[in-house]
């Protein structure tokens, strides 16, 4: 549940850039906003391999035919 509080806490540290950027049209706002968004889009990817490989892991084993054993 770690990564999940990271996600949480960085989505809500960028409230406030979000809001600088599109009600006050602060541009550097809009930076910083695509810098927490690309941060997110990482975590995110690596938390997609994680679950990925947890599965692939739980998954139970198969023959050789392709049946369950």
């Amino acid at each position: 549940m770690n990564r999940f509080e990271e996600l949480k806490t960085l989505v809500l540290s960028l409230e406030d850039e979000f809001h600088k950027f599109y009600e006050k049209d602060n541009k550097a706002a809009g930076t910083r906003v695509r810098k927490g968004m690309q941060t997110l889009k990482k975590i995110a990817q690596e938390i997609r391999t994680n679950v990925s490989i947890s599965k692939a892991s739980i998954a139970s084993p198969k023959d050789s035919d392709g049946k369950q054993a």
